[in-house]
């Protein structure tokens, strides 16, 4: 069993992407090839965003949009410490500082009744993550951050593909970034990202910035970075489109599938083993099934044991990481840590069998009834 079956996907995509492929190969042009801008138009279309900007990763994508608002040295950005930590790291590379606010704990987002009490002077922008596949409350950030004149970047690298009040993930706020690492909802065979922004203003600076400050050719109007993402990345992205409404609709029909066989496993009708939440106004792609479980070592090893593979999103929140833990200032967030010493993510994807599934719900519950009363380290 896989975590996530890329092996089935490439499969029932295999003649899109070779062609795809192919198609790369026969002009030769491996950077800034005619895929590059045909996925950003295609990418605008499907998120309703106005300006896509293809990007080297999904690190990238957060880099590029925290150089296109001008961050600098001695900024704050608002953001949440239970997350991968590129979230953080691009704050810090640009020598500002993160400003870490707590996690609700039926959603693990950020909790946006925590945010504006951090908001001071040195505040340049709020930067939530939608994740293991949901967005975060975007109304209530952006009210907040529209108060305060503030913009809001979604970190979407896991909800590519999720709405929220019948917008699309990416398009929710100032600016949104998502990844295209082959883990995650849309992906690739190696690194992408992409940006989307409806401020032609910054569209043009994020372009410039991912090739190198470039305005045109050898005319540089700003420090930039080697951003591109490239052609045959995009070529890949492309032929996997053709499937990614109908891998949508078969992660809601997985996710509620997990929830309804977890509820109904008497073994798991215990306050050994919780679910997350997805609230009615927003739609989750499930990036990550994860669950809440009090031993989750001991579960996690009982579960590897039969062959069947988990994972930990993410066992230290970041204000606890040792390259963090001085820049954010001794930031308090018992949430996050509660919640880090609990939760494992069970094997999702759109090609996850229903008799696999079935499987993992049924050593779930004898994993937790059997490790019930252990200690979790």
């Amino acid at each position: 069993m896989h975590f996530i079956d890329l092996k089935t996907q490439y499969a029932a995509l295999k003649e899109a992407i070779d062609a795809r492929i192919q198609r790369v190969l026969d002009h030769g042009q491996y950077i800034m090839g005619p895929e590059v801008r045909e996925l950003e138009e295609k990418l605008e279309a499907w998120t309703g965003a106005k300006h896509c900007i293809t990007v080297a990763s999904g690190t990238e994508a957060l880099l590029i949009s925290l150089m296109a608002l001008g961050i600098r040295p001695g900024d704050e950005v608002i953001t949440t410490p239970f997350t991968f930590v590129a979230t953080a790291e691009v704050i810090v590379l640009l020598g500002a500082r993160p400003v870490f606010v707590d996690i609700q704990p039926d959603t693990c987002n950020i909790d946006p009744s925590l945010i504006e009490a951090v908001i001071t002077p040195r505040t340049r922008a709020i930067m939530p993550v939608s994740l293991y596949g949901q967005p975060a409350d975007m109304d209530e950030i952006n009210a907040i951050a529209a108060k305060h004149g503030l913009p809001v970047i979604e970190d979407a690298c896991q909800s590519f593909g999720a709405s929220y009040k019948g917008k699309k993930s990416c398009n929710l706020s100032t600016i949104g970034c998502t990844s295209f690492f082959p883990s995650k909802p849309l992906g690739c065979y190696g690194d992408g990202g992409a940006i989307f922004t409806g401020d032609d203003a910054l569209a043009k600076a994020m372009r410039e910035i991912r090739v190198h400050g470039q305005e045109r050719r050898y005319y540089h109007t700003r420090v930039g970075v080697g951003g591109r993402m490239d052609t045959l990345q995009c070529a890949i992205v492309l032929a996997k489109l053709d499937r990614f409404d109908w891998e949508i609709e078969r992660r809601k029909q997985l996710g509620t599938r997990y929830n309804n066989l977890i509820t109904a496993n008497c073994q798991l009708q215990t306050a050994h083993c919780q679910l997350p939440t997805v609230h009615s106004d927003r739609t989750s792609v499930y990036a990550q099934f994860t669950v809440f479980v009090e031993n989750r070592d001991a579960v996690a090893k009982r579960l590897n044991e039969q062959c069947i593979p988990t994972a930990v999103h993410y066992p230290v929140p970041l204000n606890q990481q040792p390259a963090y833990k001085a820049a954010s200032g001794g930031s308090v967030t018992p949430v996050s840590e509660h919640v880090a010493q609990r939760v494992v993510s069970l094997p999702m994807g759109p090609d996850l069998g229903f008799v696999d599934q079935d499987r993992i719900v049924d050593a779930l519950g004898q994993a937790v009834s059997a490790t019930a009363g252990t200690q979790t380290a």
